[in-house]
């Protein structure tokens, strides 16, 4: 709050607070509240390195930001503490605006947790340039190869079904169809948290994914949502065996593992949750097929029973190890 306060001394002077040099951040994007969860997120490809390190910003139960074009920065952090300190989406973005020596040359979308929605695209930015709104969303683009992208965008949002994040990346790859950014594309990230926070910041991100450098970044960001998935129910396993829920950990530990059959580790803890709980027939087979894809996952093993992971069971350790070749 001491960071606001002062932003308001300056603001009331009429004054923005002195920036970094604008970065030509010239993009597509997305912000947007889940009218079913209230979740927020904010979504973004350009042809810039590591854009999602300065175009989105979100906050639990406060909102979420997305600022490009020429960028300023600040409209991120200070749009979010001035949607914590009860301002709309639209007083928010308005003040800042207000202070800004080059509004000209920005495009700033906000959203609210109650679902109000601003945007703002200067008479500068580069063409083509627009921005369109909808029930709790917005996208918009600039430097475009054509002024049909963000009512693209805007139309596969609202088609789209899934949680947040995946229609979130089904508005960028609609964008990217109809054309996307005139120079190409390099970077892209998703951002989602959730509509309240529980003062547990560090658990308080449901979805934060960059493709910092690629060339096909969409293809990417998509490829890591799915393997974010799978690590999700992963996470949920462990949450379930915490609380002595074997049933509801191989339930989800199943479900990451369909996500991604190729990934031993998780199916390695799927066989070592089985073994566990008194179900080693059906553990084997899968530790056989881990141990053939990779060897490390066989030393490894005996170092789960010191750990309290697996039964201090010689013989069913050494049934584990003549598990594969």
């Amino acid at each position: 709050m001491r960071r606001l306060t002062a932003f308001l001394v300056l603001l009331a002077a009429g004054v923005m607070p002195a920036p970094a040099a604008d970065r030509p951040v010239n993009t597509y994007s997305i912000v947007a509240r889940d009218p079913a969860t209230g979740d927020l997120g904010v979504a973004v490809q350009s042809h810039w390195f590591s854009v999602g390190s300065v175009v989105t910003w979100a906050e639990p139960g406060v909102g979420a930001v997305a600022t490009q074009s020429f960028v300023e920065v600040s409209y991120g952090p200070l749009g979010l503490e001035l949607m914590q300190a009860g301002k709309t989406a639209d007083q928010a973005l308005a003040a800042l605006l207000a202070a800004d020596p080059h509004p000209e040359v920005r495009q700033v979308a906000m959203v609210d947790r109650h679902g109000n929605v601003a945007v703002h695209t200067g008479a500068s930015c580069i063409a083509a340039a627009g921005h369109q709104t909808g029930e709790q969303y917005s996208v918009q683009a600039n430097l475009m190869e054509r002024d049909t992208v963000w009512g693209a965008m805007a139309r596969a949002y609202e088609a789209a079904e899934g949680d947040l994040a995946e229609r979130l990346l089904v508005a960028l790859e609609a964008a990217q169809a109809e054309g996307g950014d005139l120079r190409g594309r390099q970077s892209a990230a998703i951002l989602v948290v959730p509509a309240a926070g529980a003062g547990r910041p560090w658990r308080e991100t449901t979805v934060d994914l960059r493709v910092e450098d690629h060339a096909q970044p969409l293809a990417e960001l998509r490829r890591l949502l799915r393997v974010h998935r799978a690590y999700a129910h992963m996470n949920r396993g462990d949450e379930r065996m915490a609380e002595e829920d074997v049933a509801g950990a191989l339930e989800e530990y199943a479900a990451a593992a369909d996500l991604q059959p190729a990934n031993q580790e998780i199916r390695y803890w799927q066989a070592v949750t089985l073994t566990g709980s008194g179900r080693l027939d059906e553990a084997l087979p899968i530790f056989a097929e881990v141990f053939a894809a990779e060897p490390r996952w066989r030393t490894l093993t005996p170092r789960l029973v010191p750990a309290g992971l697996l039964p201090d069971d010689p013989a069913l350790l050494e049934r584990i190890l003549a598990a594969g070749p």
